[in-house]
């Protein structure tokens, strides 16, 4: 049955000048989703889509298949608050991970938190936590349908009791408790005209950092910080480990760059009553700088301030012209210093990104020196939990073969070592009839692009083989080896090709790669990608014909 595609009506008249190229945009009263146009226009592509889905015999088989191979459990990294560690777990079908809580890491765990019990359909969603300091308390963003938008609530850890405490017009905000647990910082706008469900297309201004203290009405917030002369920044808050420091970013747009400034609670008595006077540390857009830890009034910061693969440096805030700070880890121009979590009082577990492949380091925290190396295979860190206090740190990693592992590290035996805590397996798959590797080939203009390429062990170079070829290349996100359910059907029942081009304009490089991969440079992003088809091709893993990209 042949398919009759719907006519889309084209505006020939909509033509811009640019620095005088003339520019049409066709299309673009696409851009109005509430117009009844564009409304007939998504209901046109839903509906051929659906027949011609409808007439696939295989839907079933494929739908049940795939039930097969997601059914497995997936773990977060534990951590300790209070008297109770916790841990997200998925067991395989669910459409929201739970949060359980437990006493012991061998303890029976129990169900704290389920979305899935607020919404069956799975359309509620925990956006952001963060659980008071001494561990009695939990403030967890809800949110519905996708939205950005979220509510507020707070749960007693020790009974499980829902308080009353509800915070609404919250967006992009993150959740710091005052470590006399009387309250949170959180982030919200003005009340929001219009929809609100994850669909709308308009921005938001003025935000707002705001301080809730716990049992009273929102109403009684008190407005701690707002930009009313930058009406497009986003305000980021941090309560640094001490609890004496409130640390307040500023960023505008997606750039990464941040301004930082701070407020020491102590000079006022930890009591929060209005406007914060905040003190700068960095007052101009000129680099990325993330708090990591501190000892008392010396931060130690993530930053890539002429350190385009980043670097951590301390600041003495009661000192902090720059001339003062010093560098902690030094720059390395070939490992990108993706993260720091300070645990055990004065260690420093570091993650570095090197040829797009995770590796971890133990540093002393006074001075930056190496501990020792921790040993990982191929694949990526996607979570470290510990604080300052705990002696043992956790850490989650993946790779495009391992589901998930969870590994331990006790930072009081030396030699440290990694030990496997939990892992996910899957039960109706053989992984290890696959391989995973890594190679390099050369770009248009010569550059040296990575690329992993997954492949069943008995590959043989002829060609023939199904591939799916993958490339990103934007916002300074670095594509790193993941588990995914989607690439293994293709391995699976195709007996096909995956392979990931680490183009520019992704992070796996730093800086640098990112700006290769943008603005004026944006041609190499699609260079990259041809080029990594023209590999693929040349070396016989596929044929012009067997591609997809």
């Amino acid at each position: 049955m042949a398919i009759s595609y719907p006519i889309v009506r084209r505006d020939e008249l909509l033509v811009e000048d640019h620095f005088g190229k003339k520019i049409p945009d066709p299309y673009r009263w696409l851009e109005d989703p509430d117009s009844a146009e564009t409304i007939a226009f998504v209901r046109s592509q839903n509906e051929i889509t659906q027949k011609y889905l409808d007439r696939c015999p295989y839907t079933d088989k494929l739908k049940q298949r795939l039930k097969e191979v997601w059914d497995y459990e997936r773990f977060s990294c534990p951590f300790k608050s209070g008297r109770y560690y916790y841990y997200w777990r998925n067991s395989g079908l669910q459409n929201q991970s739970v949060l359980f809580q437990l006493e012991s890491l061998d303890g029976t765990a129990s169900v704290f938190l389920d979305p899935n019990e607020i919404d069956a359909d799975g359309l509620a969603a925990i956006r952001g936590y963060s659980f008071s300091e001494e561990g009695n308390y939990l403030c967890y963003g809800l949110s519905h349908g996708g939205s950005d938008w979220a509510e507020l609530k707070f749960k007693r850890t020790d009974s499980g009791e829902e308080l009353p405490d509800v915070l609404k017009h919250v967006k992009f905000s993150g959740i710091e408790w005052t470590h006399d647990e009387k309250g949170v910082f959180y982030c919200m706008y003005r009340e929001h005209m219009g929809k609100a469900d994850g669909t709308e297309t308009t921005s938001n201004q003025d935000q707002k950092l705001m301080y809730h203290v716990l049992g009273t009405d929102q109403s009684e917030d008190v407005l701690c910080v707002e930009r009313p002369d930058h009406p497009k920044w986003l305000i980021g808050a941090e309560v640094s480990v001490c609890g004496r420091y409130l640390l307040v970013s500023y960023r505008d747009g997606c750039e990464p760059n941040n301004l930082l400034y701070y407020c020491d609670l102590a000079s006022i008595n930890y009591s929060i009553t209005g406007k914060l006077n905040l003190i700068p540390i960095v007052d101009e857009f000129e680099a990325v700088y993330e708090y990591v830890t501190n000892e008392g009034p010396l931060l130690v910061l993530r930053t890539n301030l002429n350190a385009p693969m980043y670097k951590l440096i301390t600041v003495d805030i009661t000192n902090p012209d720059r001339t003062n700070w010093k560098d902690l880890i030094a720059h390395n121009g070939t490992v990108l210093l993706e993260c720091a979590t300070c645990v055990h009082q004065d260690k420093l577990i570091v993650s570095r990104l090197q040829d797009v492949k995770s590796r971890l380091s133990v540093h002393k925290l006074q001075t930056g020196e190496k501990i020792q190396d921790l040993e990982l295979p191929l694949g990526s860190v996607c979570g470290i939990t510990g604080r300052k206090r705990d002696t043992i740190a956790f850490i989650r990693f993946t790779s495009f073969l391992t589901p998930g592992q969870v590994f331990s590290c006790d930072l009081t035996k030396e030699p440290l070592s990694l030990k496997i805590f939990r892992e996910s397996r899957l039960s109706c798959v053989d992984l290890s009839a696959f391989t995973a590797k890594q190679v390099f080939y050369e770009s248009k203009d010569k550059t040296r692009i990575p690329m992993f390429i997954v492949h069943p062990n008995n590959l043989i170079l002829d060609g023939s083989r199904p591939c799916q070829l993958y490339g990103y290349g934007g916002f300074d996100i670095a594509i790193t080896p993941a588990f995914s359910i989607s690439q293994l059907m293709l391995l699976l029942h195709f007996g096909g090709i995956v392979a990931i081009a680490n183009i520019r304009g992704g992070g796996e490089y730093g800086k640098p790669w990112h700006d290769a991969g943008r603005r004026k440079h944006k041609q190499n992003c699609f260079d990259d990608f041809q080029a990594a088809a023209e590999y693929l091709i040349a070396e016989r893993y596929t044929g012009r014909d067997n591609s997809t990209r």
